[in-house]
């Protein structure tokens, strides 16, 4: 893809050869939308996949932006939350598409957070064999994780992300300002995916959100900006390297194994994602100490830096047999064999296969510890 030329934006570059795209992140972006299209070569018509929520807020704005740059577009509204992330809504999705007559020409365009990112994706990977899209992100969660890297898919009732494909997006936009509308259970579950990067890539990173946690929760813009830029510098640079999760991608996964299992056995109504992402990074962290794989320093800074972001930092009340049951219907499941992301310091992490014996051994033994 063209890379983009305005000098307005911060960019990250996702070096990925002919699927190469941008990252531009630019408060006040989304009235910018149709000559960011524009400048991309696209023409013709734009379907917006979004939530009522979203699209209440900023549906105008993007339609009018759409409009001046020469766009017909559609709206296409989807109820919120993780629960509409299933094949049921792909269809419905796929049949206004159809409805409305678009072509291989045509563009969707991802107006949310992860779930409309992840659904908008995979709708675009599999109508009319491809079609491309552009994400723009309005969570923190999104704009700094899931809306980069190409990975799209939905939920199966057995297990989460299930059914997708790696389908690289157009653009991504991230326009900050959206940040300022997000409910503050939304926007604090998103720091999760900010500590998530200093620990497994950059202790500096790590070390300047222990100093600046309280302006970031407050959303001091130069603090935001550096967190944003920082986390997608990252996550390009990882994709860039390993685009279908291979090998080093994998790492991008920390906090996520226990945390996908909490999201199951909570029918994904207990906790948002990046909750459970927090508590997963917590209990990864201490299972790593556990296994003798890193200090107990690095488990304290990680709790207390995930406390101080007002994250949840507790396992729930599970059996063991539950959780690794849900553990084993997890994506990162390989020859049968659970695999987790470990800290082995502040900044690095080992990709290992879990003991199902020495995992019981560390939860038993929080239990005791409970008592």
């Amino acid at each position: 893809m063209p890379q983009i030329k305005t000098k307005k934006t911060g960019l990250v570059r996702v070096g990925l050869g002919k699927r190469s795209y941008d990252i531009a992140i630019h408060p006040g972006g989304l009235t910018q939308l149709g000559q960011y299209l524009k400048d991309l070569g696209f023409s013709g018509k734009v379907g917006i996949i979004t939530n009522p929520v979203l699209e209440g807020l900023y549906g105008r704005t993007v339609e009018q932006s759409l409009k001046r740059a020469g766009f017909q577009s559609h709206m296409i509204s989807i109820p919120d939350g993780e629960r509409t992330k299933t094949l049921r809504w792909v269809a419905h999705i796929l049949d206004q598409l159809m409805e409305q007559r678009f072509e291989r020409q045509s563009v969707l365009v991802a107006l949310g957070g992860g779930v409309i990112g992840d659904l908008t994706g995979f709708v675009a990977s599999v109508y009319l064999r491809g079609i491309p899209f552009v994400q723009v992100a309005t969570t923190l969660v999104a704009q700094v994780d899931s809306s980069v890297g190409g990975k799209t898919g939905v939920n199966h009732p057995l297990g989460k992300n299930m059914i997708g494909a790696f389908y690289q997006p157009s653009l991504v936009l991230l326009d900050t300002q959206t940040l300022g509308t997000l409910p503050t259970r939304e926007w604090i579950a998103g720091l999760a995916e900010v500590i998530k990067y200093g620990m497994i890539a950059d202790r500096n990173f790590f070390t300047f959100l222990e100093n600046r946690m309280d302006d970031i929760v407050g959303m001091e813009q130069s603090a935001l900006h550096h967190v944003v830029k920082r986390c997608c510098e990252i996550k390009a640079s990882v994709v860039a390297k390993d685009e279908r999760e291979s090998g080093l991608r994998r790492i991008l996964n920390y906090g996520h194994t226990i945390g996908h299992a909490l999201e199951s056995l909570g029918k994904y109504k207990k906790y948002i994602h990046g909750e459970a992402v927090g508590i997963g990074m917590v209990w990864e962290a201490d299972l790593s100490q556990t296994l003798g794989l890193c200090s107990k320093q690095v488990v304290t800074r990680q709790r207390d830096l995930v406390k101080r972001a007002g994250l949840p930092t507790e396992l729930p009340t599970v059996t063991f047999r539950d959780l690794w049951a849900a553990m084993l219907h997890d994506k990162k499941v390989a020859q049968g064999l659970v695999y987790c992301v470990l800290p082995k310091a502040i900044g690095k992490v080992t990709v290992d296969p879990l003991d199902q014996k020495a995992v019981k051994s560390w939860f038993n033994q929080l239990g005791k510890n409970r008592t």
